[in-house]
């Protein structure tokens, strides 16, 4: 085991306390937080996929995550133009 391999599954480690940590911050009761969370849970779910497909050579992983950085951003907007009136 080389010590790539080694940093990447840390750093998956470290991306999957950073989407429970976005799950608790989008539970909070007001809605900018909630926009926050969910942003930093579909970055961080994103950069997961990508290193699932560094790591396992899953091919269509890149294409959900290139999906989800797109969408993201988009779904945020949308929801705060319907909000604001």
């Amino acid at each position: 085991m080389d010590i790539l391999l080694i940093s990447e599954y840390i750093f998956l480690a470290s991306l999957a306390i950073f989407s429970l940590a976005s799950v608790r911050i989008a539970t909070r009761r007001t809605i900018g937080m909630g926009l926050v969370g969910i942003s930093g849970l579909s970055i961080a779910v994103a950069t997961i996929l990508i290193l699932v497909q560094n790591i396992y050579g899953i091919a269509f992983c890149k294409d959900i995550a290139t999906a989800l950085i797109i969408l993201g951003p988009v779904g945020t907007i949308a929801f705060a133009r319907v909000l604001r009136g």
